[in-house]
């Protein structure tokens, strides 16, 4: 697909949404995890039937021989940060030659496994470390233009907002 199909199809949803911005809230397709014994899980994408399985490593328990769950946050993020760039180059009519997303972090274990701080409070079980790096290049665009848009871009990412906005979860258990 090339960047302006691309930007046709982003404008006319632009364009759709400015004329019917009731239609612009609405619902995600769920993801639906299902335990599969030891640590190992599926979830399932229902409306493409599309499944990733995952497992934890063996140094937490599990076999390895599966990505671990977090390792599809990271995943998502990195996903999610390249295609809002992609779709701000394409509105902006920047012709990129080379996009790449790369997010790693760091957690600590004892946060999972319930082990308190030295001090006896508990250790975050999230991580503690995002990072995001951005490679780009579109020949003839000025660095402070590629960085600009890197940054428009991910202020429109699903993903990278709501990690960096931390939105809160709607808990329901049902027994």
């Amino acid at each position: 697909m090339t960047m302006d199909i691309t930007a046709a199809g982003i404008r006319k949803k632009q364009a759709h949404l400015r004329l019917h911005p009731e239609t612009g809230d609405h619902p995600a397709a769920p993801a639906k995890a299902r335990w599969m014994g030891g640590l190992r899980v599926v979830t399932s994408h229902e409306e493409t039937g599309v499944q990733v399985q995952t497992d934890m490593t063996p140094d937490l328990g599990g076999t390895g021989d599966q990505v671990p769950a977090a390792w599809l946050m990271r995943a998502g993020l990195a996903a999610c940060a390249t295609t809002s760039i992609l779709r701000s180059a394409a509105l902006e009519g920047i012709a990129l030659t080379n996009l790449e997303v790369e997010v790693n972090s760091r957690s600590d274990a004892r946060g999972v496994f319930d082990v308190p701080d030295v001090d006896g409070k508990p250790v975050y079980v999230g991580p503690h470390y995002v990072g995001l790096a951005v490679k780009i290049a579109a020949p003839g665009v000025s660095e402070d233009r590629l960085r600009a848009l890197v940054q428009h871009g991910l202020a429109h990412s699903v993903v990278t907002t709501t990690l960096q906005n931390a939105t809160p979860i709607d808990l329901q258990i049902t027994l």
